[in-house]
């Protein structure tokens, strides 16, 4: 028993001499017979790591790009709104002032049209109140101007000249409550008087009640005001009713939009009423 023992023993001490000896051996080996399984095992670990290490840097990297390119969009569109803001108010200026050529034109076509002899002005501001509808122009008595000279615009009457400066006048809108005009209609040759009040539109008095009115008929200057020449429009009659006296209650509508006026012409001569 003992010796059978003894026997296992002995090869069980032999077995583990050699497999310990084809461990060193392996440990041994140079470059030429391969790589040793120690340093596989440590190089593969090693791989392992450096993989998640550049995973992550890439991630790193492709976040940083991303961030990096986040910015310069963000920047990029900063300067284009600013262009296109830019562009916008270079847009309206060119707008304005196109406008403003079209409104020059159109007064130097009815200058050149008209007889009587006038001159271009600009307005620079208009009045405080709303009781007294009150424009001022940029001419003044330097420019030959002076009180009670009649203002037109290409689309018809504006008003007159009630406070000339030196370099300024200020002008008095048909439209003022104190304003008034001699008018006749141009189709029936009904005379009466315009008169304002202050709102966006005129009435016209001392209208006879046997009076040819239809609405739409012109309305236009008598001259028998003695500042207003013969012969420019005021309005259209908008509406009208017979009254239980002499006259007619006549409502007229200007053709100039006094809102948007920007430039006028002033008339230098005064013509008497002629037929």
């Amino acid at each position: 028993m003992a010796l059978v023992d003894i026997r296992q023993r002995s090869g069980l001490l032999f077995g583990l001499l050699t497999v310990a000896h084809i461990i060193l051996i392996s440990t041994q080996l140079g470059p030429a017979r391969g790589v040793s399984l120690p340093e596989a095992v440590v190089f593969g670990a090693f791989a392992e790591v450096q993989r998640g290490a550049a995973a992550a840097i890439g991630s790193v990297n492709e976040a940083w790009g991303d961030y990096l390119g986040l910015r310069a969009v963000r920047s990029e569109n900063k300067v284009l709104h600013s262009e296109i803001w830019r562009l916008q108010v270079t847009l309206q200026q060119e707008q304005a002032l196109a406008a403003q050529a079209r409104t020059l034109q159109n007064l130097l076509k009815l200058q050149q049209s008209t007889p009587l002899q006038t001159m271009a002005a600009v307005l620079i501001g208009g009045g405080a109140s709303p009781d007294f509808r009150t424009v001022s122009i940029d001419k003044g008595t330097r420019d030959g101007l002076r009180q009670n000279l009649a203002v037109i615009a290409q689309a018809g009457v504006v008003g007159r000249i009630i406070l000339p400066s030196i370099r300024a006048s200020k002008v008095q809108l048909l439209i003022d409550r104190n304003a008034a005009a001699g008018v006749l209609i141009e189709r029936s040759r009904a005379q009466g008087i315009v008169v304002g009040d202050g709102s966006d539109r005129l009435r016209m008095d001392f209208v006879a009640n046997d009076a040819n009115l239809l609405v739409g008929d012109r309305v236009v200057t008598s001259g028998i005001d003695g500042i207003y020449p013969k012969g420019f429009v005021i309005g259209q009659i908008e509406s009208f009713g017979r009254e239980a006296g002499a006259y007619q209650d006549v409502v007229v509508r200007p053709t100039v939009v006094f809102s948007t006026l920007e430039a006028v012409l002033v008339v230098l001569t005064s013509v008497t009423a002629s037929e």
